[in-house]
C-alpha cells in the first residue's frame, strides 16, 4: 500500500495506484514520494480538477506556463480524469529533469522542490528561495506554511522541515523517506488550504516563465 492510498476514490483506486507506480518507475523515484507531494499540492483531494484562486489546476497544481510547456491548457487538464492527468505529471517531471540536467531527484525533498520551485533543487539547506522577479519576501508572503518564524525568508531547510513533519510517523522508514532526521520524527498537522496550494503554483509560474528552453 502507498502512502495516502486510502484517499483515492475506491471506484478507480486500484487503477490510479498502478499508474502512480508505473509513472514513478519511469521517473526513477519512489512512488510514495509522488503520492505525498500530490497529496500536499491537491490539498489532500487527489482531484484532477481542483483549482485555486489563481487558476492552478490538478494533482500538482499546473499553471498556464506549465500547461503550455506540456502542450496542453489548464482547461484541458481540468477536464481529465486523475489517471489521465498522471501522464502530464510524468511529462512535467521529465521536462524539468532535462532543464535541471538530472537523471532523477535526489530524494523526497528534491522531488517536491521540482514542483514547488525548481531552482532550489540540489541546493543546500541554507539556500534562500528566490529568483529573478520573485523576491524572498514575495515567496514567503505567498507561502506562509513555510515561513514559520515570519521573517519573510524561506530556506530549503524550512520546506524540508514542514514537508517531512507532516508525514505520518509510520511511513518514516517503511515508506523510504530517507531524508528524515530525529528532530523531524514527531508528526504534526499542517493545515493545507487552497491558498497554500495556490502559492506553490505561483512560485513555479514565475520561475517557469524565466526559464523557457
Amino acid at each position: 500500500m502507498l502512502i495516502y492510498e486510502y484517499k483515492i476514490p475506491i471506484a478507480y483506486r486500484k487503477e490510479f495506484v498502478a499508474k502512480v507506480k508505473k509513472v514513478a518507475s519511469n521517473l526513477k523515484m519512489n512512488p510514495n514520494w509522488l503520492m505525498a507531494l500530490m497529496d500536499f499540492e491537491s490539498a489532500g483531494t487527489f482531484s484532477p480538477s481542483i483549482t485555486n484562486s489563481l487558476g492552478y489546476v490538478g494533482l500538482i497544481q499546473f499553471g498556464k506556463a506549465a500547461a503550455t510547456d506540456l502542450g496542453t491548457t489548464t482547461q484541458q487538464l481540468r477536464q481529465m480524469s486523475a489517471i489521465q492527468q498522471l501522464d502530464y505529471v510524468e511529462k512535467y517531471f521529465k521536462l524539468w529533469y532535462k532543464r535541471l540536467k538530472i537523471d532523477k531527484p535526489n530524494g523526497y525533498i528534491d522531488t517536491y522542490l521540482i514542483v514547488l520551485f525548481p531552482s532550489a533543487v540540489n541546493k543546500g539547506d541554507d539556500f534562500v528561495i528566490q529568483a529573478q522577479g520573485i523576491s524572498p519576501q514575495k515567496f514567503a508572503i505567498n507561502n506562509p506554511a513555510f515561513d514559520k518564524d515570519g521573517n519573510q525568508i524561506v530556506k530549503v531547510r524550512d520546506v524540508k522541515e514542514v514537508m517531512l513533519k507532516r508525514l505520518p510517523s509510520e511511513w518514516i522508514n517503511d515508506g523510504d523517506f530517507k531524508l528524515f532526521v530525529k528532530a523531524y520524527k514527531t508528526p504534526i498537522t499542517v493545515l493545507i488550504g487552497l491558498g497554500i496550494v495556490a502559492v506553490t503554483g505561483l512560485a513555479y509560474y514565475g520561475y517557469g516563465k524565466l526559464n523557457r528552453k
